[in-house]
């Protein structure tokens, strides 16, 4: 796992100087602490902060082919590189190294753009063509390596992290109010835009071509599902053959998963998704087993009764990260710096706090859940759209909407207040049942009412035509699809790629240099769950029904059985226990909000009074909550003054590659004094 950094200058005005390269590094070097690469030829410059995993002696970046004509710097894992180095071998090549890079560049010489299908991995990465002067930038199908792009002047410049952008003279932040709307709304920013003006990223399954002054962005996979005509199994053999399948699958996929020359831990939450990956690495690997689990001292968050219980089960070497409401509150600063985007929720603060310990554990790689419940129906919002379907078939009855009493019992302001409360909230919108977005088109439009807070400014540039372009994006690729393949396109396409595998994913987890890995999102087990029956994944109101089928093979029956429970963290109390914290009054005064803009600062004043006189506080209130603070403090470290990275220097371990008609290494001495005055 590593970063990656890069400039191309698309004009003739300038050369790209190591010392730019070197900040863009030290800007990012807690992605890959171990060792630094560069690669300088003519009009570009390419980066590498390199976390060892694979190859620890010889996979140092950038990698070149034998002929020096293709470099690469790179970000992740292919997990298939044993597989894809047996073949390319076959053809002809000859490797250098045991790493995985290297492997990925052979696949790219022989295969050109088309090896991202062949690819089983979590990916971003760039490769120079020396010969053809074009550069290849490219990502893995889900998103779950980040790859940031903007165009300044001549210049395409590229990172794994915004905050590497922001290192160049040329380059400023601002916050884009049309996607301020957009975070309110659906918690991330919709691809490719992000909360910068200007700054984009390579959506999830893409790849960018940049030659001659020409930049052109291509898909190379996307989500599908099969029409509606194939969508039950009935017999118990069929339910066989596939569960057959799926164990097979998700087991292969935990095994190439332990690929690495280093420790592999496990996350451990105390639910059936990680608690299956759990067991496959005790039971079906020869692997030794470390998990890590989270523990809040408010119980209406603490789930360390089924961790423990599981980690017992198991037998392994089991750590927790207790976390209080004051944790939270201290760290959130830290977590927004790198997220780089605001939240809606504060629940990637204590999953910062469990890499930490991840990483004072002494590893490097811990496996993860994430993608059971996109995939195979875990969350109770299908089973809400599945019960609002059946309402609105008969939307006087008084009898169907009594269902939803099933649902929801984790969260205090719907199960509190009784059916009138829950009936009136769930019967918005539901006689709209055709509509592409009906799934969520309920939580979208009450997510909005947090927008209230904008200022007036805000609200006039927020972007009114995101809503409708998934709409229409929807309609048209999923046509023929179910009610419930609409609604998992939606919850993959927008909250997975874009917020949970970002700011709860990648970027908690590398800010302490801990590389997360996903069995469930290896790409023949998601093709596999969108194949499936649907009554093998929400089977009357019993989510991931195979997986469940698969877990009471093995696991407790406290635990195969459980019921889904959303991971969450507490909110207002992270900010307003006693004493406050500090940064928060600062942020939400009249006067900083004035200075920033974006808010109106009598309505936030009105908000913030309220929770102090311990008022009831909904939802939607929490959620603007952590929208105002998590953008307060994204324009104060960003936007209103950018921290200079300490650059790269002498010390620092770092290989300096040139390409034809580049200094050579006798004139490095020059240049390392050049970037040590930088």
């Amino acid at each position: 796992m590593c970063g990656i950094v890069g400039i191309l200058e698309q004009g003739d005005r300038e050369p790209i100087r190591q010392r730019e390269l070197r900040r863009m590094l030290a800007a990012i070097r807690h992605r890959g602490p171990d060792e630094f690469g560069l690669f300088l030829h003519r009009r570009v410059g390419l980066g590498s902060a390199r976390l060892s995993i694979i190859d620890l002696s010889t996979g140092q970046q950038p990698i070149s082919t034998g002929d020096e004509n293709l470099w690469i710097v790179f970000n992740g894992e292919i997990f298939n590189y044993l597989e894809l180095r047996e073949e390319l071998e076959a053809l002809g090549h000859r490797f250098r190294t045991q790493s995985d890079t290297e492997v990925l560049l052979h696949a790219f010489e022989q295969f050109g753009p088309q090896c991202l299908e062949r690819l089983n991995g979590q990916f971003a990465f760039a490769v120079w063509n020396v010969r053809e002067e074009t550069l290849f930038l490219a990502r893995d199908r889900l998103g779950v390596r980040p790859l940031f792009y903007t165009v300044s002047g001549n210049r395409l410049i590229f990172a794994s992290e915004i905050k590497a952008i922001l290192t160049q003279r040329r380059v400023r932040a601002e916050i884009d109010s049309a996607v301020l709307g957009e975070v309110f709304t659906y918690w991330a920013p919709l691809s490719p835009r992000t909360i910068f003006r200007g700054i984009d990223e390579i959506p999830p399954g893409h790849y960018l071509i940049a030659r001659q002054g020409e930049m052109t962005v291509k898909g190379y996979w996307q989500i599908t599902f099969p029409d509606s005509s194939a969508n039950s199994v009935s017999s118990s053999a069929g339910l066989e053959e596939r569960l057959e399948e799926f164990s097979a699958l998700l087991i292969d996929a935990v095994k190439i998963r332990l690929r690495a020359d280093v420790p592999v831990g496990a996350y451990l939450s105390g639910g059936l998704d990680s608690s299956t990956l759990a067991f496959i690495v005790r039971h079906f690997t020869a692997n030794r087993l470390n998990t890590f689990s989270i523990a809040f001292d408010d119980p209406d968050y603490d789930e360390s009764p089924y961790q423990n219980r599981m980690a017992d089960f198991l037998g392994t070497e089991h750590q927790v990260a207790r976390v209080d409401h004051a944790d939270i509150g201290r760290v959130f600063p830290e977590v927004v710096w790198h997220v780089e985007a605001p939240l809606m929720r504060t629940a990637p603060a204590p999953m910062f706090l469990l890499s930490r310990l991840v990483r004072e554990s002494g590893f490097k790689v811990v496996l993860t859940g994430e993608g059971a419940d996109e995939f195979l129906a875990g969350y109770d919002l299908f089973k809400e759209a599945k019960i609002r379907q059946f309402w609105a078939r008969q939307p006087g009855s008084e009898i169907r909407p009594r269902l939803l009493e099933r649902l929801y019992a984790d969260i205090p302001t719907l199960s509190r207040n009784g059916n009138s409360l829950r009936a009136a909230f769930f019967r918005q919108g539901l006689t709209e049942a055709e509509s592409p977005i009906y799934s969520h088109a309920i939580r979208w439009r009450n997510n909005r009412r947090a927008c209230r807070f904008f200022s007036d400014e805000t609200r006039r540039n927020a972007d009114p035509t995101s809503g409708p372009r998934i709409e229409q994006q929807l309609r048209a690729q999923g046509k023929g699809w179910t009610p419930l393949a609409r609604a998992q396109y939606l919850e993959i396409a927008v909250f997975l790629s874009q917020y949970l595998l970002s700011s709860q994913g990648d970027r908690v987890a590398m800010a302490h240099s801990i590389e997360g890995r996903f069995p469930f999102l290896d790409h023949r087990v998601t093709e596999f769950c969108n194949r499936l029956p649907e009554n093998l994944k929400l089977r009357g109101l019993t989510e991931k029904y195979l997986l469940k089928k698969f877990a009471q093979r093995w696991l407790p029956p406290e635990i195969g059985r459980r019921r889904k429970r959303p991971y969450r963290a507490p909110i207002h109390r992270c900010f307003f226990s006693r004493p406050a914290q500090d940064y928060v009054r600062e942020l939400l005064s009249p006067e900083q909000l004035k200075t920033t803009g974006l808010f109106e600062p009598a309505a936030v004043s009105q908000l913030v009074e309220k929770i102090e006189r311990g008022g009831p506080v909904s939802e939607t209130d929490e959620m603007a909550l952590v929208g105002i603070i998590s953008t307060q403090l994204l324009h104060h470290r960003f936007v209103a003054a950018i921290e200079a990275p300490r650059p790269l220097v002498e010390t620092d371990p770092v290989r300096v590659c040139f390409g034809p008609k580049m200094p050579t290494p006798e004139n490095l001495h020059a240049i390392h004094q050049e970037c040590a005055r930088a």
